[in-house]
């Protein structure tokens, strides 16, 4: 990418309005005895052809980053009061395929107060070290701190890339330290994959799910990205600790925060369908209120959850916090039934990692047809009702 460059110097009244007159644009304006070049500028490099050297094209040099500088794969370890987020151990799982490709470390780094306990349990998940950071400022979770000790250790250790789960707290860290560090960041990656150079290749939905992008940001360290809960398979731990834990301090006068947390309030538990073995998700196809309380049945019966796509949301038949989707949340249960849902990409990439996925649509050709373990072609106003019969028959001479 370049730019073009003017020599004022050589501008005067005559060669200024030619030039002015010039560009298809308009994008090219003369005041006060000096020319001007908008961002309606679309780079045609005709004024560079005509003006006789008073504009010239200039390359920029791209900034180049040693990468044998920086190793490791990090894993910001998410928690609350000490009690991890299960989304780090799926991190941490896909951290050490990816080392594997370039035979680096790999790094957990974990963030607050009193948390011996907690660092333990992570000594069985793979880590090669595990950075801490324990001390009372760390105590209640403010972005200042904890940016600052993200940073600081990045400073130290110069790890090539940082996986965040795209938790809450995740969302609002990850994109400050990566500003801070003047790097790109991929949010909500759906694969990951790594070079032999080091490149993360962080690859997400894009333009509304048409299409997967692959990201890959190979001129900045490290590269960032945020993965959502229950996209990656989770290890299971090793029976032996493994990995050496590195505790870390930081200058106090770092930790300055312009927020004060007066108290705690405890959120009311509700719905999460990221945590449901069992789900019955319903689609446009399945958008009427008889067909939900078919749905809603046929849950019941299964001990399942009812879940839905997007439409049925926009409609106000079923809650937001039910939908499965890049949109909604995602889901890896044991067992899914989908009702009258096309599988577009957006929600396909909420629940594509289920154990068993049955699908009933009456578009032989739904591309949820591609994703599921078991396909029914039919009207689900007809199949549901034949399905809870057999399932209260079969319940009855259990």
């Amino acid at each position: 990418m370049g730019s073009l460059v003017i020599n004022q110097n050589l501008v005067n009244k005559d060669n200024a309005e030619s030039l002015v007159s010039l560009c298809p644009f308009g994008a090219i304006s003369y005041s006060n005895g000096a020319l001007d070049i908008s961002s309606a500028c679309k780079m045609c490099k005709l004024c560079v052809k005509k003006s006789d050297g008073i504009i010239k094209y200039e390359e920029q040099v791209k900034a180049s980053v040693d990468k044998d500088l920086w190793k490791g794969i990090c894993v910001y370890v998410d928690h609350l009061a000490g009690k991890i987020h299960r989304v780090t151990y799926e991190l941490l799982g896909k951290a050490s395929e990816l080392a594997k490709v370039t035979n680096q470390p790999v790094y957990a780094l974990m963030i607050g107060h009193n948390l011996s306990e907690s660092v333990n349990k992570l000594l069985h998940y793979g880590a090669d070290k595990i950075f801490v950071y324990d001390s009372e400022e760390f105590k209640d979770f403010r972005i200042e701190p904890y940016t600052a000790a993200f940073c600081d250790f990045i400073e130290a250790y110069r790890p090539s890339s940082v996986l965040v789960g795209a938790t809450n707290l995740g969302r609002q860290l990850a994109p400050r330290v990566a500003a801070r560090r003047r790097a790109g960041l991929t949010a909500d990656c759906t694969v990951l994959q790594m070079k032999e150079n080091t490149d993360l290749v962080q690859i997400r939905p894009a333009f509304g799910g048409n299409i997967m992008a692959q990201i890959i940001s190979t001129d900045t360290r490290p590269q960032f990205c945020t993965v959502r809960y229950k996209v990656f398979n989770e290890p299971t731990p090793s029976e032996q600790p493994s990995g050496e834990i590195v505790n870390l301090t930081i200058d106090a006068s770092k930790l300055k925060s312009n927020i004060e947390v007066v108290s705690y309030t405890d959120k009311p538990k509700d719905i999460d369908i990221s945590e449901s073995d069992v789900i019955v998700a319903i689609g446009r196809g399945a958008m009427s209120e008889s067909t939900k309380a078919l749905a809603s049945e046929l849950a019941d019966l299964l001990g399942a959850t009812l879940a839905c796509t997007r439409p049925l949301v926009e409609g106000n038949i079923l809650d937001a916090k039910r939908q499965i989707g890049l949109s909604g949340r995602t889901v890896k249960p044991k067992f899914i039934i989908c009702l009258g849902i096309s599988g577009s990409v957006q929600f396909a990439a909420g629940m594509k990692a289920s154990d068993c996925i049955v699908a009933v649509n009456t578009d032989p050709n739904a591309a949820i047809f591609n994703i599921a373990h078991y396909g029914v072609v039919g009207d689900v106003n007809e199949i549901i009702p034949k399905l809870i019969a057999q399932i209260k028959e079969g319940k009855e001479n259990v």
